[in-house]
This record gives C-alpha cells, structure tokens and sequence, in this order.
C-alpha cells in the first residue's frame, strides 16, 4: 500500500479547489477530487497524473449527506484513508437583501456551510481514530465583515469560521487541526461571475466591475489562486502542528484584525 498522504478536495475542478488539488500532488499527496462537475474533475485529474501525480475524480453532491457519505467510501477505497480535507466547494450569488428570496438562501448555505458541515463529518472520524489529519476549510474575507448584497453568502463564510473553531477546539487533543482560509477576490471563475453580474446590473462595463473589486484589495489586485494554496501546503504540513482554530486572511490587507 502507498505511503502517500491522500486529501479530499470538494470544488477540486476549479478555482482555488484546482489550485490546492496541483499543489498537493506537487507535494507527493494523492487527491481525491469531488465535486458536480465529472467533465472538470477528470480534466484535473489528467493534469495530475500528467505531472506524475494520484488523483481520482469523484462526481459529488455535497448538500447530500448519502452522496458524501459515498463519495468518501469510495475515496478511501481507491486512495486510502482521508488524512487531510480541504472544504473548498462554494458558491457566491448575490441581491439586495429585500430581494433575496428563500431559494437562493438555502442554496447557499446548504453547499458553503451545511456541505462543509457534511464533508468534515465525514472524514473528521477517521482521523481522530488515526491521532492525525488536517481539515481545511476556505471561508472568506466576507467571513469576517460584512459585504453588501451578499447576506447569504456572507452568512454561511461567517458559519464556517464558527465550524472551524468548534470543531478545532473538539479535537485538539487528537492529533487533528482544523483552520480556515479567507481570501479575498480571487482570479477565479466565481469571481468572473460577479465581474459580469455587477455590468449587468450596474451599468459598468466589465473593465469597470472588475477593477472596483480591485480596489477592495489594498494591493489593488485580485488574489491568485497559487496564494491560496501555498498556504493550505503550509497548513499540512510539520511546521503548523500547532496551528488550529485559525483563520489565515489572504485578502492583501483588506481585513486586518
């Protein structure tokens, strides 16, 4: 049986998902990659194993406990045991808050916070059985203050720092870390789709939305996805066995505590 580390990485087609999904493999662990999307999964995955790397992909729903509960069975029986969770799967609507209706709520907190809360379910057990295993969780800058038309998503990045830290208190005994990572806008499709969103409802041009989400980074720039993972492969690694509970802001000053 391999040696090497395995990690689960909900929204593992995309974006920041994508990022620490390479990265990882960079780094000699084999990933499992989950989420709805087969077409992009695979994609990642030839990516890995082109560059010499394990990954499988997994086709996931993860506001459905039954397809998470099987989605991780079967991580563990292609991979191994689950050492470490990066719970990056998210989505990112907005409205004014008169005008968000029940049914974009639900969703958004049913896969950034009720999918966080499934995920880490379950892999979280395994791990304290084992005495080791890192849980990651990407929140956001909006998981620290408040952004306008973005109640809901500001909501469920809120509830994920609270997830963390609980859980992290939990099990910090066992040998199991949790953290969070807070980005801010990042150079990934999500945030294309706000660019457009905001031209479509403002008036801007494209050019205009997206360089006022540029202004929020006191950098005056969006954060790459390769930032976000370079720290979670400092959150896995030796060196931040004593870093738990934490949220780590990668946002170019924008929230400073």
């Amino acid at each position: 049986m391999s040696t090497r580390r395995v990690a689960a990485v909900t929204g593992g087609g995309r974006g920041i998902g994508r990022a620490i999904a390479l990265a990882f493999a960079r780094g000699g662990v084999s990933v499992a990659l989950l989420a709805r999307s087969q077409p992009r999964l695979a994609q990642v995955a030839a990516e890995i194993a082109g560059a010499g790397g394990r990954a499988h992909p997994i086709a996931c729903d993860v506001t459905s406990k039954s397809a998470v509960d099987e989605a991780f069975a079967e991580a563990a029986s292609v991979l191994g045991p689950i050492d470490i969770l990066v719970n990056s799967a998210g989505v990112a609507d907005s409205a004014p808050f008169t005008r968000l209706d029940e049914t974009q709520w639900d969703r958004t907190i049913a896969v950034n916070l009720k999918g966080t809360f499934l995920c880490t379910r379950a892999a979280i057990g395994g791990m304290v059985a084992r005495g080791t295993g890192r849980v990651i969780n990407i929140a956001s800058v909006a998981g620290r203050i408040g952004v306008p038309y973005t109640a809901a998503y500001c909501a469920s990045k809120h509830g994920v720092l609270g997830l963390t830290r609980s859980v992290a208190i939990e099990v910090a005994r066992t040998g199991v870390t949790v953290n969070a990572i807070c980005p801010g806008f990042v150079n990934t499709d999500m945030t294309s789709d706000a660019v457009a969103r905001i031209a479509r409802t403002t008036g801007r041009t494209e050019p205009q939305a997206r360089e006022a989400l540029e202004a929020m980074n006191p950098q005056r720039r969006l954060v790459q996805p390769e930032e976000v993972a370079a720290v979670a492969v400092f959150l896995i690694s030796d060196a931040a066995a004593g870093i738990t509970g934490q949220a780590i802001d990668v946002d170019g000053g924008q929230f400073m505590a």
